[in-house]
């Protein structure tokens, strides 16, 4: 009845022109918005075959339960022209006459995902093939759409990257590979979504809402952890006795492939659990990239202060926490939800710290609100401004259970924020995109409120007397309690403490950091102040001369 024996999906043309060849050509992968060209060949005696009197009609479906309703079903006649606002056919006869040519185009708006295409008429339903559509930055319609090339080509194509580490002091980049274009990672992209918690709820709504990039790179940020699912990482900040060491890790497709095969991976750290989020996110087509904020806060109760609570032994007991450095990723896209200044880049993390709509996930935050204080836009900014904005304040605990407020800080939290740069390895410096600079009107203006932390146990002092310093070393356990020294008050004192190999070698975390606190109070036990010190043990250099 149609008139063809088979179609040609032109798979290596089509995936060369929507940048989709370095998956191979395998499959049938394009990205919306943009036509691809497909090819029928008609039965012997169809030579006659008119396209202008022809009753046919494309179908493209997606997901297990299609609707036009949800636009997870779509059907569309030949016209003259394709148009780039809607699903559309055009098609012309081969001069030959024994095929026909035929053009399909995207809508720049439909959801990503496998899709089925399917030629009808009347009651007759014949199967083309299937294709995976994914996002697509080099279309202007398209909400993730990227006017720079070598920008497309750093955020979406390219497969490796550095990831910044450390402290702000000693950054190091350390080299990851994304891999979003090796065998078998698109299918195991496609597969995290089906295992997310909405689409096991709602199949049909969560393929629809797989449209918007919005909601893909809030399902990522659950989906990436396994906090709340079967999601790939398992987190792990003590003591690793089992699994794989987050610092081992150095490439996504081997952690995406060992999820596809046995379920959550362990273990994750921050920049592991940002560099799967940003594999799968390239992957599917959204523009991302990782970036590292040196001295991030963890701020629990949303107050935006950092309640750094110690004890005389100089042992945190807080659940606030300042770490030395904290990875995220940033994507881009639209915001038609806040509004077009919002656009630009928006900063998810998968690591699970906080829940977020009853789910660990963060983000995504407009950046640009962040800047400015915005909190109210969603998802989560004040959580996001806290980790780069908060200010720090250093309470003791005595042995009476009230707290005496110890020195503060309003300039550690969010330092040297950093990413790689475009078509380089060289660290780009973006903190003035998360915050004005410190000091500034403008930083210090915006609008949050800031409560006062255990205000009604808080002890202060005077400044009489000599003082007291006990020095302790809180990452590892090798040195405790040493002795402490007393000095007379505007007299410097130096105090130098040996640390041998042979203590903290064996105990020393692989992250090779090393944390030194100093309690200075007086005799009276009425001023107390507190200093830390991140010391870094560097690797060393390796020159290689081929």
């Amino acid at each position: 009845t149609f008139g063809f024996r088979r179609c040609d999906l032109n798979i290596k043309s089509n995936n060369s022109s929507h940048h989709t060849d370095l998956n191979g050509e395998e499959r049938l992968i394009v990205r919306r918005g943009q036509p691809f060209n497909i090819t029928l060949h008609l039965k012997p005696g169809s030579e006659e075959f008119k396209l202008a009197e022809s009753s046919f009609t494309f179908v493209v479906e997606t997901g297990p339960l299609p609707s036009e309703e949800s636009g997870t079903k779509v059907s569309f006649s030949l016209r003259d022209t394709t148009v780039d606002t809607e699903w559309s056919a055009s098609a012309s006869n081969d001069p030959s006459g024994n095929t026909v040519s035929v053009s399909i185009s995207s809508s720049p708006d439909a959801p990503i995902g496998l899709y089925s295409l399917f030629l009808e008429q009347g009651w007759e339903k014949a199967s083309l093939g299937q294709f995976i559509l994914l996002f697509n930055s080099w279309c202007p319609r398209d909400a993730v759409y990227m006017q720079s090339e070598s920008k497309r080509e750093e955020y979406v194509l390219a497969q490796h990257g550095q990831i910044y580490r450390g402290t702000y002091k000693r950054i190091k980049g350390t080299p990851w590979h994304y891999g979003q274009f090796e065998p078998g990672i698109l299918d195991i992209c496609l597969k995290i979504l089906d295992k997310n918690p909405k689409f096991v709820c709602d199949p049909d709504e969560d393929c629809s809402a797989r449209r918007n990039p919005v909601y893909v790179t809030r399902v990522l940020s659950t989906m990436i952890n396994s906090e709340d699912d079967r999601g790939v990482l398992v987190g792990e900040w003590d003591e690793i006795l089992d699994g794989v060491h987050p610092l081992d890790w150095i490439d996504s497709g081997e952690i995406l492939h060992l999820w596809a095969e046995s379920g959550p991976v362990r273990y994750g750290q921050c920049w592991v659990f940002a560099a799967v989020a940003c594999t799968v996110s390239r992957a599917l087509g959204i523009p991302c990239r990782v970036v590292t904020n040196f001295g991030s806060a963890h701020d629990t109760d949303a107050n935006l202060v950092i309640e750094l609570l110690f004890d005389e032994s100089g042992n945190r007991i807080s659940s606030d926490s300042i770490w030395n450095f904290h990875v995220w990723v940033e994507s881009w896209m639209t915001r038609p939800d806040l509004g077009p200044e919002y656009d630009g880049w928006q900063a998810s993390d998968p690591t699970p710290q906080e829940t977020s709509d009853g789910l660990f996930c963060c983000g995504p935050a407009s950046v640009k609100a962040i800047r400015e204080g915005e909190l109210t836009k969603k998802y989560d900014a004040p959580f996001i401004f806290a980790e780069v904005n908060a200010d720090v304040v250093n309470l003791l605990q005595l042995p009476d259970g009230e707290f005496v407020k110890l020195s503060g800080s309003t300039k550690s939290v969010g330092q040297f924020i950093s990413t790689k740069a475009v078509g380089t390895d060289e660290r780009l410096d973006i903190t003035h995109q998360y915050k004005y600079p410190e000091g500034t009107a403008e930083l210090r203006s915006q609008a949050y409120t800031l409560r006062t932390p255990h205000a009604d146990s808080l002890k202060s002092g005077n400044h009489t007397g000599p003082m007291s310093v006990k020095c302790f070393f809180l990452t590892s356990e090798f040195v405790r309690n040493p002795d402490g020294f007393q000095g007379q008050r505007r007299r410097e004192r130096r105090l130098s403490l040996k640390l041998q190999y042979d203590s903290y070698g064996s105990v020393i975390t692989p992250d090779r950091l090393i944390q030194l606190s100093a309690i200075a109070f007086d005799k009276k036990a009425t001023d107390y102040h507190i200093a830390e010190k991140t010391i870094v043990l560097d690797e060393p250099d390796i020159d290689i001369k081929v």
